[in-house]
């Protein structure tokens, strides 16, 4: 396994549980400090804004809210590198953020059944 390979972030496009709507789960490398700066700077193309973030400490979570010109979004975060985007009332956004991330060489995709 290479270098780049084992330091990038692992990502699938996929259905929440339980529902029709897709989301970004982030697999591995979510738990990196620079995981953020690096998630907005892979969007740059479509402006990303943070517009709040809100700190669910009950859940050891952050909540992140963007704007870009995609349209809003959410991301998720916790203390145990779990990270997921999601947009319910725009699924065409959270299509063409997968689409930014999986040609960024920083992320790689992965299928949601190969990723243990």
């Amino acid at each position: 396994m290479s270098l780049l390979s084992s330091t990038r972030y692992k990502f699938s496009f996929r259905p929440a549980y339980g529902s029709d709507k897709m989301l970004i789960e982030f697999i591995t490398g979510a738990e990196r400090e620079e995981f953020l700066p690096d998630f907005l700077d892979a969007l740059k193309s479509f402006n990303p804004k943070l517009e709040s973030t809100l700190d669910l400490w009950m859940n050891d979570e952050i909540q992140v809210n963007v704007n870009s010109d995609l349209g809003n979004f959410s991301l998720s975060k916790d203390i145990w590198g779990f990270a997921f985007a999601w947009a319910d009332e725009n699924q065409q956004c959270v299509k063409k953020i997968s689409d930014l991330l999986a040609h960024d060489h920083r992320f790689e995709a992965v299928d949601h059944l190969d990723k243990v």
